[in-house]
């Protein structure tokens, strides 16, 4: 039996987590894509795509998930989501006011026709979905170096 086998859950959870996982993750998209006209947006895509993440770590262990997404990719992500928020809402400025829209706004019931309210949702979905993430690993790391000490 190989390394990789050992670590993690039992070969029914990893197969259900490697059929699963890539519907989790084009979920949370959507909802991200689709908060502005239907109930979601960045918090509640960003915590999905994150459990996406926290699923794989959970089923194979976190060398793998770590794989997919490092420490230094997540933490850039969330670094990332913050500036965007923040040049989204300073940008506003050039037309007089904090978060003025100024992409104009299209027709109702278009997808792309919200102004910067998708630009804020995107930028809070890589905030909150990094942020967690990097709160699970944190955890993880906390759990197995008081494991170790015992």
């Amino acid at each position: 039996m190989s390394r990789e086998h050992e670590k993690g859950m039992s070969l029914i959870v990893k197969t259900i987590t490697r059929l699963t996982v890539g519907l989790i993750l084009l979920y949370g998209i959507y909802i991200v894509s689709h908060g502005h006209v239907s109930p979601g947006g960045g918090f509640a895509g960003g915590v999905i795509i994150a459990l996406s993440f926290i699923h794989l770590m959970l089923a194979y262990g976190k060398e793998v998930a770590f794989k997919r997404l490092s420490r230094t990719v997540a933490s850039f992500f969330e670094s990332l989501g913050a500036i965007m928020f923040l040049v989204i809402a300073i940008l506003g400025f050039t037309g007089g006011y904090f978060f003025l829209n100024f992409i104009a706004k299209g027709e109702p019931f278009k997808l792309f026709s919200a102004g910067i309210i998708p630009l804020c949702n995107i930028a809070i979905c890589l905030k909150v979905g990094a942020g967690l993430f990097g709160i699970f690993v944190a955890l993880v790391l906390l759990k197995l170096e008081s494991g170790e000490k015992k």
